[in-house]
């Protein structure tokens, strides 16, 4: 069967597109201020929610130092942080990421510090469908000159921690499936599993676009 000539005319001006696509690297981030700035200890602020769920900030916080310290760095101690934050009158995350750099620097000694926001964290119901899903984006600034470092954003869903497919019965089971995954997600909050992937993703450390290797990693300096 013969191609018309107006399929060519489609393939001819699509060729080009798609070898752009092909052959286009993703840009990479500009590492020069983080390489200068060597950060050896991280503090990891509370998160500031942008979402309706109350436990977005506690939830992500609590998956955000392991790919970290896992990554070569030295981590304050959220516990340690959060109390000393409230012993200064400082009992939200908004109220933190106020704080001076300079003042951080001088309670905690860390080399830098890690600003969150949260601006998804729950379920989404659908009429045959419910997913959970948590975004979050951050910046790791320099304590002792306030230049940003490096930024990035993760996100992660339902899917990403194996949550099982329902297909039997077509649209009628496809909807009971959907109530009852409804029922489930209000008993047993996914969202702190898939804050777990998020968080990951977000801190990865390495090419092409995560964080440089901390100090205790033994692939520091190869990035």
């Amino acid at each position: 069967m013969k191609v018309s000539h107006l399929a060519r005319l489609c393939l001819c001006a699509a060729l080009p597109l798609m070898a752009t696509a092909c052959t286009t690297p993703a840009k990479a981030p500009d590492y020069t201020a983080f390489r200068s700035a060597k950060p050896r200890s991280i503090l990891v602020l509370p998160p500031v929610n942008h979402t309706p769920d109350v436990n977005a900030s506690n939830g992500l916080i609590a998956q955000m130092t392991q790919p970290l310290a896992e990554g070569g760095y030295y981590v304050v101690p959220v516990t340690v942080e959060i109390e000393t934050f409230r012993q200064n009158g400082l009992d939200t995350p908004d109220d933190i990421m106020q704080t001076p750099a300079a003042k951080l620097q001088s309670i905690f000694g860390a080399d830098a510090a890690l600003y969150t926001t949260v601006t998804a964290y729950g379920s989404v119901y659908q009429v045959i469908s419910s997913n959970t899903v948590v975004t979050a984006t951050s910046k790791l600034v320099d304590l002792k000159t306030g230049s940003v470092l490096w930024s990035g954003t993760g996100t992660a869903n339902s899917s990403d921690v194996g949550e099982a497919q329902v297909n039997a019965g077509g649209l009628i089971g496809a909807l009971v499936g959907a109530a009852i995954k409804q029922a489930v997600h209000s008993l047993t909050d996914q969202s702190f599993d898939v804050a777990h992937v998020a968080a990951h993703r977000l801190l990865h450390v390495g090419p092409p676009d995560g964080l440089l290797y901390g100090p205790r990693s033994v692939k520091y300096g190869t990035d």
